[in-house]
């Protein structure tokens, strides 16, 4: 065995060698620095740091730039409505799975649930706000193309994405991405267009077929292939309320149909009105391969949400004229005359089948289609 002695001047020979040595191992003198591009997101791009800030310069803002977002402030400053314009505002929070359906992603989705609402108040959307919570480990090139795809959405809707922030949860506590969206809109005219201006002797009308969304996300998640396949009808909607409004139709109430679907809109109206409605069942279009797939999971359309479609309570002397418009503008169809408003009793929906026999509508007791926004 060496001495005490040797073995301490040895050490500090070795050390002296490595010092002098022309090309020492680059890995004994490396810092644990982040690396200028990661995979995949890390608790520390929620931390304010570096990967943030390579988060917004190399994801977010080539996605959404715009003057408001270019400030780099904490929050947007917006201008001021036109004298006369009244403000809508909305929020929506986005937990859809997949992330990817057939037809749309959470991107695009997120855009247009939160643009529709406003589109539903008579409302020209203007700008949004976009809210990230985002899971360790998911792999940045996802979240790249979901923030894309609603960059797009937003510019094809109009408005401009000019706030946002970004979390980070642990592994195993987010399912990957989530998204929130609030949004503002300028009502430029002096309907009021609310539940509380439906009356009586309104009609309804129903602007497509009614059950794409949700019968796609739930193909897409069960992995189940039906001889036609199934789309989202993931689309904005202010166009065809804009053209309503600029001809002249006295719209009394707007309602997209999302979550709980047609029935669950149209008695959400019914009960906030005090009026009673009666749809007609042979009325409502329904597409064959969302209809087979109903039929084989033993679901009611009528229940299935949607994210490109609505209804709109009109007098019915202007029921043609509103139709040929909704034609022109809106997304699926053809629109359709389903039903009108009557006086009592209050809060109550009837359907008529195709049978002819009259049923009373009633909310969902349960979720029959969770995680579809």
């Amino acid at each position: 065995m060496r001495p005490r002695a040797a073995l301490v001047t040895a050490a500090a020979e070795t050390k002296v060698n490595q010092m002098s040595d022309p090309s020492p191992d680059p890995a004994a003198f490396s810092c644990p620095v982040p690396l200028s591009r990661q995979a995949e997101i890390q608790m520390a791009h929620g931390g304010g740091g570096r990967l943030t800030q390579q988060l917004i310069d190399q994801v977010f803002a080539p996605a959404f730039r715009n003057a408001a977002l270019d400030a780099r402030h904490d929050g947007a400053l917006l201008p001021a409505p036109p004298p006369g314009t009244r403000l809508a505002f909305t929020t929506d929070s986005h937990v859809v799975s997949p992330l990817f359906f057939p037809g749309g992603d959470i991107g695009a989705l997120a855009v247009h649930g939160t643009v529709n609402d406003l589109a539903m108040c008579g409302a020209r959307p203007k700008w949004l706000s976009a809210g990230f919570i985002l899971e360790e480990g998911l792999p940045i090139a996802t979240l790249e193309r979901v923030v894309a795809s609603m960059g797009a959405a937003a510019r094809a809707a109009g408005v401009e994405i000019v706030t946002g922030d970004t979390k980070v949860v642990e592994r195993g506590k987010g399912d990957g991405l989530y998204v929130n969206t609030a949004g503002v809109g300028w009502i430029e005219q002096g309907l009021t267009i609310a539940p509380t201006s439906v009356r009586a002797g309104d009609v309804v009308l129903l602007s497509g077929d009614v059950g794409r969304h949700g019968m796609a996300i739930l193909a897409q998640r069960e992995g189940l292939a039906f001889e036609s396949p199934i789309e989202s009808d993931s689309a904005p909607l202010w166009p065809a309320v804009e053209a309503l409004l600029a001809a002249g139709i006295a719209v009394h109430c707007l309602r997209d149909l999302t979550r709980g679907g047609l029935a669950t809109a149209v008695i959400e109206i019914a009960e906030a009105a005090g009026l009673a409605m009666a749809l007609d069942e042979t009325a409502v279009p329904v597409s064959e391969p969302v209809r087979g797939a109903c039929e084989i999971l033993g679901l009611d359309p009528l229940y299935v949400a949607n994210e490109g479609r609505f209804v709109v309570f009109i007098p019915a002397a202007q029921t043609d004229a509103a139709l040929a418009i909704i034609a022109k503008t809106a997304p699926g169809g053809p629109p359709m005359k389903i039903g009108e408003v009557r006086p009592t009793p209050a809060g109550q929906v009837t359907l008529r089948s195709v049978v002819g026999v009259e049923r009373v509508l009633d909310r969902l007791s349960g979720e029959q289609l969770p995680r579809i926004c």
